[in-house]
C-alpha cells in the first residue's frame, strides 16, 4: 500500500472516516513516517535526570487527610448537598452542577465496582480534573480511547510510579471494557473546556507544601523565589476537596515566562522544539484526534512533557512529540507550560 492509501487508512482508524481533509494530508505523511523511524513510538528511557518533584508531587508518608465531621458540605451556586466521606468515595463522582452537562454514564458515575473508579471522581463531573491529573473535557473520542489503550498496554507510564493518580489510572483502564470507554469517551470528547487556570507570572511566591498530590500554599508563609519552577493550586481548597467541577486554579509561573513561552510555541526557537500549532491547530484546540492543549494544566503539561522526553511515556503517538521534547531543557518545558495555560480553551 502506498503512503497516501495508507494515510487515509490511517484516518479512518482514528474515526475521521474515509473523506480525508487536504490539510491532513502532510500531517500524516509526517505522522506515518514517525512511525517507521521511531519504532511504533516507543522511546528508550532515561533516567540520568530527576523529574521535578513540584510537578510530580507525591504525599508524604505522614499525609492525612482531615476527618469527616458528617456534616453535609456546600458549594456556590448548588442545592446538592454531600459528606466528606461521600466526596471521597472513588466510585462516587458528586456532581454538584447536573444543570451544566449531559446525564452521567454510569461508568462516569459510579464506575464498577471493584476494579474500575468512577470517571468522575478524579477527573471530576464536568472533566475538568485538577493539577494532579488532567481535564478530560473536550478531548477528541478518539484520542481518549487510544489513552485508555495505552494505559492499559503498559506503554504509557509515568516518571514517579508511586503517584495515585496514575497507578490507579492503570489499574481502572486494565480493568474497564470496550463498552465503558466508549461511554467515558463520548460523554467527556462532547463536553466544552472551561477556562478556570489564571496564570500569575511572579518572582516570588508564597511557600508550599504538598496536598493530595498536588501542590498547595501554606497559609501564613514568608515568600521564597520561584524559581524554575511551576506552582499550581486550587483557589478554595474545601471546593476543590469536595469535586466541584467550578472551582478554579492559579498557577504562579516565572516572570517572563509566558513571552518565552509564546515564542518557542510559535516559531520552534530555532529548531529547539517544533512548532506547536503543526500537529494541534492553529489555536493550539486540537487538529482530528490530536488533543487540544490550550488552557489546560501547567503541572500535567510539564509532566507529558517530561515523560515524553524520558520515555515514561509512549505509545501511538509519541513520534509525533519526540522531536518537539528532545532538546527542551526544564525551564524551556516550563516556558511551553505557562504560555499554553495562559490561553483560552
Amino acid at each position: 500500500m502506498d503512503l497516501k492509501k495508507r494515510t487515509r487508512s490511517f484516518f479512518e482508524i482514528v474515526g475521521g472516516g474515509a473523506n480525508v481533509p487536504k490539510k491532513w494530508e502532510m500531517f500524516l505523511k509526517c505522522f506515518l513516517a514517525g512511525l517507521v523511524c521511531f519504532g511504533g513510538g516507543v522511546l528508550a528511557a532515561d533516567l540520568t535526570e530527576a523529574p521535578p518533584p513540584w510537578a510530580y508531587a507525591v504525599n508524604p508518608p505522614d499525609f492525612k487527610a482531615p476527618a469527616d465531621d458528617g456534616s453535609q458540605r456546600h458549594v456556590p451556586g448548588s442545592d446538592v448537598t454531600f459528606t466528606l466521606t461521600q466526596a471521597r468515595n472513588s466510585f462516587l463522582s458528586p456532581d454538584w452542577h447536573p444543570n451544566d452537562h449531559p446525564p452521567l454514564p454510569e461508568v462516569v458515575a459510579h464506575g464498577r465496582k471493584p476494579d474500575v473508579f468512577a470517571c468522575g471522581y478524579c477527573h471530576r463531573a464536568e472533566g475538568t480534573g485538577g493539577p494532579e491529573n488532567t481535564s478530560l473535557a473536550g478531548l477528541p473520542f478518539a484520542y481518549i480511547v487510544q489513552q485508555m489503550a495505552d494505559f492499559k498496554s503498559g506503554v504509557r507510564g509515568t516518571s514517579v510510579p508511586g503517584r495515585a493518580p496514575v497507578t490507579n489510572m492503570i489499574a481502572s483502564a486494565k480493568a474497564a471494557n470496550a463498552a465503558e470507554i466508549e461511554a467515558a469517551a463520548t460523554y467527556f470528547s462532547g463536553l466544552k473546556p472551561k477556562q478556570l487556570i489564571h496564570v500569575i507570572e511572579t518572582n516570588m511566591v508564597p511557600k508550599h507544601r504538598v496536598y493530595g498530590w498536588h501542590m498547595l500554599p501554606i497559609a501564613g508563609s514568608e515568600k521564597e523565589p520561584i524559581g524554575q519552577r511551576i506552582l499550581e493550586s486550587p483557589v478554595d481548597l474545601e471546593r476543590f476537596a469536595s469535586r466541584d467541577s467550578r472551582v478554579e486554579f492559579v498557577a504562579y509561573v516565572p516572570a517572563g515566562s509566558v513571552q518565552r513561552g509564546k515564542e518557542l510555541a510559535t516559531t520552534g526557537g530555532g529548531g529547539r522544539t517544533v512548532q506547536c500549532a503543526v500537529c494541534h491547530g492553529p489555536e493550539l484546540k486540537g487538529l482530528g484526534p490530536i488533543p487540544p492543549i490550550a488552557g489546560r494544566s501547567p503541572s500535567y503539561m510539564i509532566r507529558q512533557l517530561w515523560d515524553f522526553k524520558h520515555g515514561a511515556r509512549a505509545g501511538l503517538y509519541s513520534p509525533l512529540m519526540k522531536p518537539t521534547v528532545e532538546h527542551l531543557a526544564l525551564e524551556d518545558m516550563i516556558a511551553l507550560a505557562a504560555y499554553v495555560a495562559s490561553l483560552a480553551p
